[in-house]
């Protein structure tokens, strides 16, 4: 598995924003308020994996008194690594282009709302993004290792 590519992730980003706004212009009027239960979600899910990837760096690198990490393992972290960077792109660039499309209305109540909201998502997409990559880079074994480290 190769690492993730930023320039990927804001390509896939700024797509997304475009197609988003393109559909919202006709479709706005007719959808539903945005939810807010995608900030603090999205916001946990960077909060664990931040984590996670800070206690498989300290047993890749067997600090303390960690227990060894099984390899199974830190492949599962990294596709979970790959798949969240990858989805918080593409998530975020539709909560972006929301952000775009209602920063024009924002003297209306309903639009105001959503602009928040979808402000707010498309932010804690961001940090999603930035801590998926982050553990993805926990779960490289360091190159200078030993075989019998391992």
């Amino acid at each position: 598995m190769k690492p993730t590519r930023p320039g990927v992730l804001v390509g896939l980003l700024v797509v997304f924003a475009i197609i988003t706004w393109a559909l919202l212009k006709p479709l706005y009027s007719s959808l539903p308020t945005v939810p807010w239960t995608a900030i603090p979600t999205v916001l946990l899910l960077a909060v664990g994996e931040i984590y996670s990837g800070w206690m498989t760096k300290a047993r890749i690198e067997r600090r303390g008194d960690t227990k060894p990490v099984e390899p199974l393992a830190v492949a599962r972290l990294a596709a979970l690594a790959k798949a969240s960077a990858y989805g918080g792109a593409i998530f975020g660039g539709i909560f972006a282009g929301f952000t775009l499309y209602t920063a024009e209305l924002l003297e209306q109540g309903v639009p105001r709302r959503d602009f928040l909201i979808t402000g707010g998502s498309f932010v804690v997409c961001v940090v999603l993004v930035c801590a998926a990559l982050y553990l993805e880079y926990c779960c490289k074994v360091p190159k200078d290792s030993s075989e019998e480290d391992r």
